[in-house]
């Protein structure tokens, strides 16, 4: 216990004091919200991938992934990896970071506003935004109270609290370069935490052969009657697992909390560099956590099951039960593993919605003339408020018994990743994406995902009422609607798109190690 309250000390002080140490970068609203734009590859990538892993994946998708498709949902982790990181930096990378720059926008809904020429557009973005970031970081603290309540006993409500705080401090401080730099050393915790857990579960089951052969003896006729079905290429259901990759992946292409991070990058090589760093931690953190939690049915004997034969607790029990014989020093890095990937993620959401209610909703709606001391002031007021509503409503949900984190991140992801990808992707790339479109892909979204949580969902095909594969279709929903919407709905302001399109257009000088010019 000492060495594990001492390392738990020792990082909320390191992460503490590198906040109080920004705060001179967090001065204005760029220095608050990107960092100056001028955060390097390093930073920038560790931010985007601590941001997209967190307890949510390693407790929940984890476990309850793990548990349903075997060793098959490691392609959860290579999806992350090839589509979620390298396809992402290198499609919305580059783009992303020159128009935003160009249209002065520090936000997504401001994106949405300046790029479609419509301020109720940026309005409604920004209340969708904070309406569904609640319910993801409702599902981070329940994921990480699980850990914490294993390896101290504490109480969840005090886990809460006490994460929630912490992360305040950091973030109010030092504004994004704070989190950004926690991020990096969060990252590499993250990394060394999962390969030191992974070889630990598989010398516990006499090593990887071994491991992989018990989990071919393992059967469940209630999944499949193929055997060895947990040990295949593409597991018992290859249909729902696909729906999972591609929320999984797909979805960071419209997280707001994802792409704003390629609002800060420096320079073009930081953008290369930052690809291939983001892409590794996505492969090591992401194909780890999942092809983990493919091994849990072997540790069943320590689970409890309820008389219909599900597990008590839930899926999210499946990761902390398959943790609990490790050593305590291994267990100690294992919990700041999760709370490395918890506050990362939780400091970039509070971040985001806080930007987003101010520079969207509060400057030049509500409060006119708004300075840049009082924007990060507003700021740094909502980051509190936001933590205390997530906070409350995290004890709630626990409270009430609503134990399943994948489907909290399902709804969250699926909203905002379905309201947000198309338009966004179709913005930097598409002269003729109208605003129209953009409101059908938000109201579309939006709704269905709602319906997927109420009553309305026995209208729904039997496969898209789970979160997950709704959330999939979604995304995949609005790419077809915004060129259908923008084609049969009148065209845009062509001298609003050539302005937003013109930062394309500008000639840069480069090295000619880097581009041949023409003659030679």
């Amino acid at each position: 216990m000492v060495i594990k309250l001492s390392m738990l000390l020792v990082f909320f002080a390191v992460m503490v004091g590198i906040g109080l140490y920004c705060r001179k970068n967090a001065t204005d609203v760029s220095g608050f919200v990107l960092g100056g734009r001028s955060v390097g590859p390093w930073l920038t990538a560790f931010a985007y991938g601590t941001s997209y892993f967190s307890a949510v994946v390693f407790v929940g998708y984890a476990g309850q992934f793990g548990w349903k498709y075997g060793i098959a949902a490691t392609w959860a982790g290579i999806g992350n990896a090839l589509l979620g990181s390298l396809l992402a930096w290198v499609v919305l990378g580059r783009r992303t970071r020159i128009m935003t720059q160009h249209l002065d926008s520090a936000t997504m809904p401001e994106f949405f506003g300046k790029r479609f020429g419509s301020p109720s557009l940026k309005i409604a973005a920004s209340v969708i935004i904070f309406i569904f970031l609640i319910p993801y970081t409702a599902s981070l603290y329940n994921g990480l109270s699980r850990l914490f309540g294993m390896a101290f006993d504490i109480d969840y409500s005090v886990c809460v609290v006490v994460m929630a705080i912490l992360t305040g401090v950091y973030v109010i401080a030092g504004g994004y370069m704070a989190t950004a730099i926690n991020d990096f050393i969060q990252g590499i915790i993250m990394i060394f935490g999962i390969v030191a857990v992974i070889a630990a579960v598989l010398r516990s089951q006499g090593g990887f052969m071994a491991a992989l052969e018990g989990l071919a003896q393992v059967s469940d006729p209630a999944a499949s009657s193929v055997p060895g079905v947990f040990a295949s290429f593409f597991g018992p259901d290859p249909v729902n697992l696909l729906g999972v990759v591609l929320l999984t992946s797909l979805g960071t292409w419209g997280l707001p909390q994802m792409v704003q991070k390629f609002y800060a990058i420096k320079s073009e090589k930081a953008i290369d560099t930052g690809t291939v760093i983001s892409t590794a931690f996505a492969a090591i953190v992401a194909g780890g956590c999942y092809f983990l939690g493919g091994f849990g049915r072997l540790f069943s004997g320590r689970m409890a099951f309820n008389p219909d034969g599900s597990i008590v607790g839930g899926y999210d029990s499946v990761i902390p039960t398959m943790l609990s014989g490790l050593p305590d020093i291994l267990l100690a890095v294992v919990v700041i593993l999760v709370l490395s990937a918890s506050m990362s993620t939780l400091s970039s959401l509070v971040l985001t919605s806080s930007s987003t209610l101010t520079l969207d909703l509060i400057k030049d709606h509500i409060v006119k003339d708004m300075s840049q001391k009082k924007q990060v002031f507003v700021m740094r007021c909502l980051i509190v408020v936001f933590i205390a509503i997530s906070v409350v409503l995290a004890i709630i949900q626990y409270k009430s018994s609503v134990t399943f984190i994948a489907q909290l991140m399902g709804v969250s992801w699926g909203a905002l990743a379905g309201a947000f990808l198309a338009p966004f992707l179709f913005g930097l790339y598409w002269k003729k994406a109208t605003k129209a479109a953009c409101w059908v892909s938000f109201l579309f979204s939006t709704g269905f995902m709602l319906a997927v949580i109420s009553p309305l969902k026995t209208a729904l095909p039997a496969l898209l009422r789970s979160p997950i594969n709704a959330g999939a279709f979604c995304m995949l929903a609005g790419l077809a609607i915004v060129p259908l919407v923008s084609w049969l709905t009148p065209k845009p302001d062509r001298q609003l798109v050539e302005e937003a399109f013109s930062c394309y257009d500008q000639k840069v000088l480069v090295r000619q190690s880097e581009a041949l010019g023409e003659k030679q």
